[in-house]
């Protein structure tokens, strides 16, 4: 493996290595002194920059530390995208340290401070992994209905998805690996575990910001999400709600009363992660509105919905293991 030591003062620029260990020198005690204000990058075993193409190997390391913290990024692809710059700026606002969804010293220091470790790790591929059916899931209303489940649709979809990793990334720092083969040791970045450790007692739906922010009793910012909220055709609805109930797994039922788009007769869709609510909802007071996953992940925060909001499956999750019923919604 390779290191090289990067100056935070430097760190706004694009860097040349991908990250597999992140420290700073709280974390690294045997760094010499003079070196204190660098950062330690590590190319893992066997993969070179160029194998990235345009992705950023700081802003790999970056989204990974923000995906751990509570404060999603959406999916780590390596790009600076608007969701990754909501993703600063409410880590920012969250931690005291300034406004805005730029990096910096102040941003990767805190960052290291309260995520570091490493970026990278392995992940052997299970005959259990496998152990499913992958189909090819239409894009027709009509025909996702003749299926027995929403499954995914390949073995690199399902762990790109587990891992938070767009799956073209995922490609990329595994050349010529077989996904679909047990055995096969695959890198993936380490990241957070679903596992929300607050008590939420509200949940803001901030339209204007495409986000979704979850907040404890006292008022304090505990997590964000990117989000699809709504759009000028169907927009999301205002005012207050509470969580009414939550789905793990939830089937999907299309009724065209009172809608210009989709089919003419209602539909029941199986439950799935490619389901087009994903794999969990959390169901809100306003009778037919609801906090939910995507089938396409890539695309939240990017692409309008029919006035539902829309995060990652794995943020979904997350929230509404966080939550319960009478919890407070404000869409502002």
């Amino acid at each position: 493996m390779k290191t090289i030591l990067l100056p935070l003062a430097a760190l706004a620029l694009p860097a040349t290595a991908l990250a597999q260990s992140v420290s700073g020198p709280e974390l690294n005690n045997s760094a010499d002194r003079s070196q204190s204000n660098s950062l330690s990058v590590t190319l893992p075993d066997g993969i070179t920059s160029s194998m990235l193409g345009k992705r950023d190997a700081q802003m790999i390391a970056v989204q990974t530390m923000l995906d751990r913290s509570r404060h999603s990024p959406g999916v780590v692809d390596g790009y600076n995208g608007e969701n990754t710059r909501r993703a600063i700026s409410a880590y920012r606002r969250a931690n005291g340290i300034g406004s805005g969804g730029s990096i910096d010293g102040d941003l990767l220091r805190s960052l290291l401070e309260t995520q570091g470790g490493d970026v990278f790790q392995t992940y052997t591929i299970t005959s259990d992994d496998l152990n499913r059916s992958f189909t090819d899931v239409p894009a027709d209303f009509e025909a996702k209905a003749e299926l027995d489940s929403l499954g995914y649709e390949s073995a690199q979809e399902m762990l790109a998805e587990r891992f938070h990793m767009d799956a073209d990334f995922l490609a990329a720092m595994n050349p010529g690996v077989d996904f679909s083969r047990a055995g096969q040791t695959i890198n993936v970045i380490a990241k957070g575990d679903e596992t929300l450790n607050a008590d939420v007692a509200r949940i803001e739906v901030r339209k204007n910001e495409n986000s979704v922010v979850a907040m404890n009793s006292a008022g304090e910012m505990v997590a964000s999400y990117p989000a699809t909220i709504g759009s000028g055709e169907f927009p999301s609805p205002s005012g207050n709600m509470t969580v009414a109930a939550i789905a793990p797994a939830p089937k999907y039922y299309f009724s065209p009363e009172g809608r210009e788009w989709g089919p003419d007769r209602k539909l029941t869709i199986a439950a799935g992660p490619n389901n087009p609510v994903g794999g969990t909802w959390i169901d809100l007071s306003k009778e037919g509105y609801g906090i939910h996953g995507s089938p396409d992940p890539k695309m939240v925060g990017k692409r309008n919905s029919h006035g539902c909001v829309r995060l990652t499956n794995w943020d979904a999750e997350e929230l509404a293991k966080a939550v319960s019923q009478g919890v407070t919604v404000v869409f502002t």
